[in-house]
Parts: C-alpha cells; structure tokens; sequence
C-alpha cells in the first residue's frame, strides 16, 4: 500500500511539473518562434520589451489572462468551455512515460509507447468539441479537416512506431532508448524517422498543414470563437504537443537521453534529451516559416500516396531484414 501511495503522489507531482513545463515551453517557444520567423523574413521581431523584447511573452500572458472569455450565444455552454481544458489534458498525460533520463521518468510502463499513442488520439476530439460547440460555420469546417487530418497522418505514424517495435521487441520507452546504447535507430531507419516526423507535423496542425486553422480560409478554424484564457490554452496545447511529438521522435529515433556525459552532473540524460527535443522543435518552426501551405485534398493525398505506401514497404523491409539477418538482432 505504501508502495502504491508513493507512485501515485510521485506521478501526481510529475504530472504537476510537467504542466508547470507546459506553460514555460509555451513561452520559450512562442518567443522563439517569433524571432526565428522575423529572421527569415529579415526583420527584427519583438525587441521592446526588456533586451531583444525577452519579456515580450511575458506581458502577452498577462494581457490574455486578463482578458474575457467571450461566450457567443447560441453556443453549447459547457462544452464550449470544457474543450480548452480538454485540449490540454491529453499532451500532459504522455509525459508520464517520456523518459527525460535514466533515472528522471515518472513511471516506466511495459506498453508506455501504447498508453503515449492512446492518449494523444484524444486530441483530435477535443477539437472537434471546439467546433461543434462554437455554433460558427468556419469552426465546424475547422472541426472536420482535423478529424480527416488526424485520421490520414495517424497510420503512417504507427507504422513508422511499428518498425521500431519489431527492431526492439518492446514497447517500453525505457527499452526503446537503452537499445540505442550503441546506434540511434535514425541511422538505421531513417525512412521511417522522416514520415514520422512530416507526420508529425500534420499531427500538431502546423505550416504546411495547418488546415484546420487555416486564416486565409477558415479566420482561425476550430477557435474561432475563442477569447481570452481560452484561446491560450489551445496556444499552449499545440506547442506542449510540438513537444510530445520531438519527444517521441527523440526517444524513438535519436538515441533519447544518450550523449556525451558532462562532467559534475548527475541528470546529464536530461540535457541531452532537452538539446534533441529543441532542435526537432526549431526545424518544426523553419518548415512553418519556410513553406506555404497546401490545399486540403493535396494534404489527404501526400498521406494516402506517399507515406502510408512507404511506410508500408519500410515496415515490410524491416520485417524480412529481422528475419532474414540474425547479425542484425544481435547488433540491436
């Protein structure tokens, strides 16, 4: 009983933390975010607010957080309310599992990959709960391409997570990093490592497949209607869920926490972790800033006729490799 107690307080207060973390990346992000984008345009971005505007996300959430939430009428109140919350709920959940180190994991699961897939699909009911609520005909259409959005790029990212699940026999995320002791998984799959990431990209809903909260046509999608505190928590749910998806990535296919160790410090994994998560993040960002936006059926398409074909016949490549060359399992 005290066993249980104390995994349960421990995952309580990880949960905590990582909510905590949640807002922190939203601030770090967002002004990177900015600054990266007004590089590439060759313009300064935010730069009056404290030195090179660095506290310029800082007054932005105080300004939302002040802000009214806006109920339109006609809307379905508690739902309209209730699917901010719920957007962020399901980023926050996976990080249980995410091992930041070899010793900074909140509980280690034999099917944690599993649980991380299950509960990031609740994702794209909660947009979808936006939109129905809403009562506002950009929100619903928003609402519609999320769920064919999601429902496309979902495959060719389980196949992608299958063939490391074949190479490693396991499903624990601890399993996963501590079998790339002596080669990431991206060297050998690389095929998969780079659907999974352009899959990746549809899955958080950003540039170039930000359809369901496309400006040019929908004004903002699925939030249209949304204001205040709430609008910000969709903000922070997309870029807390960037993150879950270069964790993933990380863990999966660069080695998680292995690096260089540092000399003096104990929790060396994590910075490692941290440095690939970031850099996946940044290059999300580049892409974003860098390529327009595609139409809907061009979107639907590129999953369908490329990624879903080749990640079919990378897992089927894996599977006969597996097979066929004992050399390999034993390198893995």
């Amino acid at each position: 009983m005290e066993n249980l107690c104390g995994t349960m307080v421990r995952i309580i207060s990880y949960a905590v933390i990582m909510i905590i973390f949640g807002f922190a990346n939203a601030i770090i992000m967002g002004y990177l975010e900015r600054k990266l984008a007004a590089r590439i345009q060759r313009r300064p971005g935010p730069m009056e607010v404290g030195p090179h505007g660095i506290y310029q996300l800082f007054v932005d959430g105080i300004k939302i957080i002040g802000k009214q939430l806006i109920v339109p009428r006609d809307v379905d109140g508690v739902l309209f309310r209730i699917a901010p919350l719920l957007a962020f709920a399901p980023v926050v959940l996976p990080f249980i599992v995410i091992p930041f180190s070899q010793k900074l994991q909140a509980r280690d699961f034999n099917l944690g990959l599993l649980f991380i897939v299950t509960i990031a699909s609740i994702n794209v009911l909660t947009i979808v709960i936006a939109g129905w609520a809403s009562n506002n005909k950009y929100s619903l259409f928003g609402a519609m391409r999320s769920v064919a959005q999601n429902i496309s790029f979902e495959v060719p990212v389980l196949i992608s997570i299958l063939c490391i699940a074949l190479m490693t026999r396991t499903y624990s995320m601890q399993g996963i990093v501590e079998a790339q002791g002596t080669v990431w998984f991206i060297l050998i799959q690389p095929v998969a490592f780079i659907i999974y990431f352009i899959a990746g990209l549809a899955e958080t809903n950003r540039n170039p497949f930000d359809l369901p909260e496309a400006e040019s046509e929908l004004t903002a999608g699925f939030h249209t209607e949304y204001s205040g505190f709430g609008f910000s928590l969709f903000v922070i749910a997309e870029y807390a869920n960037m993150f879950l998806v270069c964790s993933i990535a990380t863990v999966l296919f660069l080695g998680g926490w292995h690096g260089i160790p540092l000399p003096f410090f104990e929790y060396t994994g994590a910075v490692w972790f941290l440095a690939k998560v970031y850099i996946l993040m940044v290059i999300m960002v580049w892409i974003r800033w860098t390529f327009p936006r595609v139409r809907f059926d061009q979107l639907l398409n590129f999953s369908w006729k490329y990624l879903i074909p080749f990640s079919l016949v990378n897992l089927l490549l894996t599977a006969i490799c597996i097979k066929l060359f004992p050399l390999l399992k034993e390198m893995i």
